[in-house]
C-alpha cells in the first residue's frame, strides 16, 4: 500500500459551509472479473479499490451510535461483494457502480449516515504486465444521483445502477412480506443479506451473507420481523423487474453461501 498515492479529493461542506469529515477505505483487492478481452472475461484479476465517503461524524461522535456514522467493516463486505458479483467490463463501470452504491440512501435494515458525496479510485496492478498501472479516479455528488424505486407485492426494488451486462439491486421486503422464488432461465446472480431478521428457505439466515442465485432455480426468502429488511442483489443481465417470474415449489435447499462481513 505504501507505494500506492492518496487519494486526491475536493473540498465538500455542508449547507452551512462547514467542511464534511472524510471517511476512507484504502486498499480493498478483490480477485474479480474485469476487463473487456477473452482472456479478462474468464480469468480474474486483481482490482483495487479505495474510497473517499464525505459525512457529517459529529452525531456519532457525541452519541457512539453506528447509525449516524458508516459501518467501515460491513461497508467493506458490500464492496467486496459488488467487485466479485458484476464482472465488469471497464474500470469506469466499477467506479461508477460504487459511487452510486455509496450515495444511495440508507434503508431501515442497514441505517447510517447520509454519505453527500464519494471519491472512488480503482486500479488493475497487473492489467499491463508491470509496464504501468491503469487507474481511475472519480469524484460524484449525491445531489447528481437519481435512483428508481419500484413497487413489488412483497415491497420494493431500489434500482442502485444497471451496466451493459448487468444490474444492482436493493431488494426491500416489507414487515411480514415474502420473497418468493422468482425464476427466469435468462438471469443468473447474486444476493447480499444486509439485515438481521430474515428466514432462507425457512431458515434463519446471517446479516452479511451472500448466495449464488443459477439460472433455473432462486430462494425464498420470508421476512417475519416488524422492519423492512433488505437484499443487495446483482443479476446479470439486467433483472427485468416486470417480466420476472415467482413460481412456488422449486425452491429447493439453499447453495453454499458465502459470508462476507466480519465476525461481530
Amino acid at each position: 500500500m505504501s507505494d500506492e498515492p492518496a487519494l486526491i479529493h475536493p473540498l465538500v461542506t455542508d449547507a452551512e459551509g462547514r467542511p464534511l469529515d472524510v471517511m476512507q477505505l484504502r486498499g480493498l483487492t478483490v480477485d474479480c472479473i474485469v476487463g473487456l478481452y477473452n482472456r479478462e472475461r474468464v480469468t480474474p484479476q486483481p482490482l483495487r479499490l479505495d474510497v473517499a465517503l464525505f459525512l457529517d461524524a459529529r452525531q456519532a461522535a457525541v452519541g457512539g451510535k453506528l447509525a449516524n456514522t458508516v459501518h467501515y467493516g460491513r461497508l467493506a463486505g458490500e464492496l467486496r461483494f459488488l467487485l466479485d458479483a458484476c464482472r465488469f467490463e471497464l474500470l469506469e463501470s466499477a467506479a461508477e457502480a460504487v459511487c452510486r452504491y455509496l450515495l444511495a440512501p440508507p434503508t431501515d435494515a442497514a441505517p447510517h449516515a447520509s454519505v453527500r458525496a464519494a471519491t472512488v479510485r480503482v486500479t488493475k496492478p497487473e492489467a499491463l504486465g508491470g509496464w504501468a498501472i491503469p487507474s481511475l479516479q472519480v469524484h460524484r455528488a449525491a445531489e447528481e444521483m437519481v435512483y428508481r424505486t419500484e413497487e413489488e407485492p412483497f415491497g420494493r426494488v431500489d434500482v442502485i445502477h444497471e451496466g451493459a451486462t448487468y444490474g444492482i439491486y436493493r431488494l426491500r421486503v416489507e414487515p411480514g412480506g415474502r420473497l418468493p422464488p422468482r425464476v427466469n432461465e435468462d438471469t443468473e446472480g447474486c444476493e447480499l443479506v444486509l439485515g438481521a431478521g430474515l428466514l432462507l428457505q425457512g431458515q434463519p439466515v446471517a446479516r452479511g451473507m451472500a448466495f449464488h442465485l443459477p439460472r433455473d432455480r432462486m430462494h425464498r426468502y420470508d421476512n417475519p420481523t416488524t422492519t423492512e429488511q433488505t437484499l443487495l442483489g446483482v443479476y446479470r443481465p439486467r433483472m427485468a423487474l416486470a417480466a420476472k417470474g415467482s413460481v412456488e415449489g422449486l425452491e429447493g435447499p439453499p447453495s453454499e453461501g458465502t459470508l462476507y462481513y466480519l465476525p461481530e
